[in-house]
């Protein structure tokens, strides 16, 4: 019946070849091959395909993958397949489909549906166990090590080490069914520690995954925590992407943007394990039970402080960094963490295409002020409106409070210098009296 089907199948494709193809332009058989196979990606023993279900005849299902002949899934496959399952195996119906092999003695692509199933299960699981995400199942059975937990189409196992203790101490007796049989069916919270595909080895966590005392203290502590608080902890871990603190038996994370303002390329480089730090809690996932702590927003933003010291409109110095098609970038006034945007348009009063006919990095130029936005961290500058007449009353102002500021200055030196001279003189005039007193007695 598969061979009839098969040639049957072929002949139909070769129709419609025949439908659509200019013989006149074909100049030998090789071009007619090759024009037959244009768009056909065949097959590879092992690979994974999305296919749709092209027709069911009885236990036997036809499946188009893109090649010239339709794969097919088997009489044994149909029968293991959930009940549940085959009802969603209707014609036109998208299935996941394995490659046994490319093509058996009738042409067909042999496939398998299960087999699909059983690898993408165990790409699951492995990301399970690189992510360290817990996973929410039922236990389904036992054995002398263990608790036996079903994921997906894989089944995984819990040694009993990896049982928690709050668990093993409800079970009782000698034997593996006094201890686990009454188990059955309960929920229960797991990870994934250990995938081994070759060996079909699924090993799991319920101790990892409840992480025993401390989750008990975090879902006090998520009920109790507000964002904005701040909250004295102490440091457990360190981690590339950050690092853990430990706050009333719960940890919380500081991200490495949030240790510091400085840039850091690992958290160890301002931290160590058992430091006490403060932190303020930027973030509560209930959730997801996670709580985002950050160092870095108790301390004053060493770039706001020092964008502190200018003022719109003023005049400063600048070196040019770096150019962009968009405009150039300057530091000011000798400052390494303090830059700002010279956009193309300020750059020139004529029109320019790029910032290189105005400027070249080095450069040391006079800007002014534009803009500044502390909260986007941002300074606006201009070179085409250092002598603009728009700030010229602007730079009178500031000129004048510069002169006002040096008179004052001077004035304060001049006056500190008149009170110091009477103490210089005072030794002379005790040195008179004295001399003269005796002259008196006389």
């Amino acid at each position: 019946m598969e061979a009839n089907h098969s040639l049957a199948n072929q002949q139909q494709q070769h129709e419609v070849f025949e439908e659509h193809t200019d013989y006149t332009q074909l100049d030998s058989m090789e071009d007619l091959l090759k024009q037959e196979d244009v768009g056909i990606e065949f097959p590879h023993q092992g690979e994974i395909r999305k296919g749709v279900i092209a027709n069911i005849n009885g236990d036997e299902i036809l499946v188009s993958i893109g090649t010239k002949s339709e794969g097919v899934l088997s009489s044994r496959e149909w029968e293991r397949i959930p009940e549940e399952e085959r009802t969603q195996f209707v014609i036109g119906a998208e299935i996941p489909v394995y490659v046994i092999k490319p093509e058996d003695q009738n042409g067909n692509v042999v496939l398998s549906y299960l087999r699909a199933r059983e690898e993408e299960d165990w790409a699951w699981v492995e990301a399970l166990r690189d992510s360290g995400e817990i996973y929410q199942g039922v236990i389904s059975g036992y054995n002398k090590g263990g608790l036996l937990v079903p994921m997906k189409t894989l089944r995984g196992f819990v040694p009993a080490s990896q049982v928690s203790v709050v668990r093993r101490s409800q079970a009782g007796g000698d034997t593996p069914e006094e201890r686990w049989a009454e188990m059955i069916g309960e929920e229960i919270n797991v990870v994934v520690i250990e995938v081994d595909r070759n060996r079909r080895r699924l090993i799991l966590s319920e101790r990892t995954a409840l992480k025993e005392t401390r989750e008990v203290l975090k879902d006090r502590l998520l009920g109790e925590l507000s964002v904005g608080e701040v909250r004295t902890g102490r440091v457990t871990s360190l981690a590339d992407f950050g690092a853990f603190v430990n706050i009333d038996g719960a940890d919380g994370l500081v991200h490495i943007s949030e240790i510091s303002w400085d840039r850091i390329k690992h958290p160890k480089e301002a931290l160590k394990i058992g430091d006490e730090v403060e932190v303020k809690v930027i973030s509560i996932d209930e959730d997801r039970r996670r709580i985002g702590l950050s160092m870095r927003q108790l301390q004053e933003d060493p770039w706001v402080r020092k964008a502190k010291q200018y003022r719109v409109g003023q005049l400063i110095k600048g070196t040019i960094t770096h150019l962009t098609k968009f405009g150039a970038f300057a530091r000011i006034e000798e400052d390494e963490d303090l830059e700002g945007l010279i956009h193309i348009s300020e750059l020139s009063e004529e029109r320019i295409n790029h910032p290189k006919e105005v400027v070249k990095e080095g450069d040391e130029v006079t800007l002014r002020i534009i803009k500044i936005d502390t909260d986007r961290r941002r300074i606006g500058l201009s070179i085409r409106k250092v002598d603009s007449a728009a700030y010229a009353d602007l730079d009178w102002k500031i000129d004048l409070a510069e002169e006002v500021s040096d008179l004052e200055t001077e004035e304060a030196e001049d006056q500190a210098l008149e009170e110091k001279q009477p103490e210089a003189s005072a030794p002379e005039t005790e040195t008179a009296e004295a001399t003269e007193i005796p002259e008196n007695e006389a």
